[in-house]
């Protein structure tokens, strides 16, 4: 998390942008997002040419030849495209180059004609009108240090924390320490195809590949790993195509080139996949509803029968399970109410991970990990698809803080669950003596079906009361009466001292 003179340089070039009219926060987001794109671009560049340069090697990148079909005035422009020379021109020359060659040449990085950043670029708009002002944000962005990618995700992230409200379906920012905890829980492989249907800004899927690149040294020298790695592991859909944009830019800059980002409703009748992904890592939208005739059919059996319309977070669970391989795993973020909502539908669906799949854990958050802009209590829900079952012990665990304030404000605290919990799920054997009054604990499947597929901590957790003793209330008395009496003797001394000194 960012502070200080970061942040105030964040907040800065928000205002500026503000200020000169700009007044939608996605709009200016996605404005931010183009720059430090172009920002990002020339630093990968620059990193490539310093490597090849070191190894000898030729280095053929992104702005090693002049696109064939660019105009006249945009060959007069290609030498000041790159960051290191557009930063220092004039105001008016800047916007002019932004404009006229710089914009519509990201728009063509995709590479091929219907690659997903191509294809959500195409729409793609630039929209800082002023060249005073689009001068006054590259200054601002060029002072700030985003050479180390935790920056650049911090950085992101803040941004990001500008859209205060959610989405009209629900739709929440994913904090970034709650997605690298999912992801570390995960531990995805270089084999994996990996979905998050409600991708949003790609947050999941920039980290699963951030984990990947940390943890596994022969990605890139395997070639089928690595073409598996930029071309068919990531998967992500959502409905708004700015978010596609931004998602887009996001999975580039992190160095996926192609990643297969759709404009699609994951849980409608277009959405057709069905035993395609080993991983899904997703936070669904939580309160939205939708209507039974635009609902996959076979997405059906999570609705109550006397309901005209279905909890999206249902729906997406029923949607994973049916997109999942047989012995595909998912982590998904649910609000408090699906683990134990008792309609026939949140039955239903949990009746169904619990019986027919294997259910591995359940970590009840704090209600303060979605603030300033929810205060909804959640839940992570871990799962295998099998089929055929499985779920023998399931582990519940309780996080009380998750390394920052509860409040509004989210300022960093030393309490902090998230490294235990990792610690913890990674060596489940370790976890059977533990009690119930404990942090973390196995509940047998039998116990839970016995409680109506209730998956609520709380149903299970058991809190220690520690025995205290009191004193007689006429001993307590007795002492009161005598303190009031050495008050009252005090006040006398004092009161004879005042008439003394007189």
């Amino acid at each position: 998390m960012i502070t200080g003179e970061i942040k105030n340089k964040i907040d800065g070039i928000w205002t500026t942008l503000w200020t000169e009219g700009n007044t939608n926060p996605l709009t200016n987001i996605e404005q931010l997002t183009y720059l430090l794109f172009i920002k990002g671009l020339d630093e990968s560049e620059l990193r490539k040419e310093k490597d090849a340069a070191f190894l000898g090697l030729e280095h053929t990148g992104i702005f090693s030849e002049m696109p064939a079909d660019f105009t006249d005035i945009q060959k007069e422009h290609w030498s000041k495209m790159r960051w290191t020379q557009f930063k220092q021109l004039p105001a008016e020359e800047m916007h002019q180059v932004m404009v006229t060659t710089i914009f519509p040449f990201i728009k063509t990085l995709g590479g091929k004609e219907d690659s997903a950043f191509s294809k959500y670029m195409k729409d793609a708009s630039f929209l800082i009108n002023k060249p005073a002002t689009l001068q006054k944000v590259v200054t601002a962005l060029d002072s700030i240090p985003m050479e180390d990618r935790d920056t650049q995700g911090d950085i992101y992230e803040y941004l990001l924390s500008k859209l205060q409200t959610s989405g009209t379906n629900g739709q929440f920012r994913t904090p970034r320490h709650i997605i690298n905890m999912i992801v570390e829980l995960m531990k995805p492989t270089p084999e994996d195809t990996i979905i998050d249907p409600a991708m949003g800004s790609a947050g999941f899927l920039v980290s699963a590949s951030e984990y990947l690149r940390k943890n596994n040294n022969d990605l890139f020298l395997v070639q089928g790993l690595k073409e598996h790695f930029h071309n068919t592991m990531f998967y992500g859909n959502d409905m708004d195509s700015t978010m596609l944009r931004i998602g887009a830019m996001n999975m580039m800059l992190h160095g996926v080139d192609a990643p297969n980002i759709e404009y699609r409703d994951s849980i409608s009748e277009d959405n057709k996949d069905v035993d395609k992904y080993t991983m899904v890592l997703a936070n669904p939208p939580f309160k939205g509803s939708v209507d039974k005739e635009s609902v996959a059919n076979d997405l059906s059996y999570v609705m109550s029968k006397n309901s005209k319309s279905a909890k999206t977070e249902l729906l997406f669970l029923a949607l994973i399970l049916r997109t999942l391989k047989p012995g595909g795993r998912a982590a998904v973020i649910v609000p408090d109410g699906v683990l134990f909502g008792s309609s026939n539908a949140h039955k239903a669906i949990r009746k169904e991970i619990i019986d027919n799949n294997k259910l591995e854990a359940i970590i009840s958050m704090p209600s303060g990990v979605f603030k300033p802009y929810a205060g909804v209590s959640t839940g992570i829900m871990v799962f295998t698809k099998t089929g055929t079952g499985g779920t023998d012990k399931v582990w519940f665990y309780d996080m009380k803080s998750d390394g920052f304030s509860l409040n509004d404000h989210r300022t960093p605290i030393a309490e902090n669950d998230i490294p235990e919990i990792i610690a913890r799920f990674g060596n489940l054997q370790g976890e059977a003596e533990r009690k119930r009054t404990e942090q973390s604990f196995l509940v047998p499947v039998d116990e839970i079906r016995e409680q109506s597929y209730d998956l609520s901590i709380n149903k299970y957790k058991e809190i220690e009361y520690e025995e205290m003793e009191y004193k007689k209330p006429e001993i307590i008395i007795d002492q009161i009466l005598h303190l009031e009496s050495d008050i009252q003797k005090g006040l006398n001394e004092i009161k004879e001292l005042i008439k003394e000194n007189r």
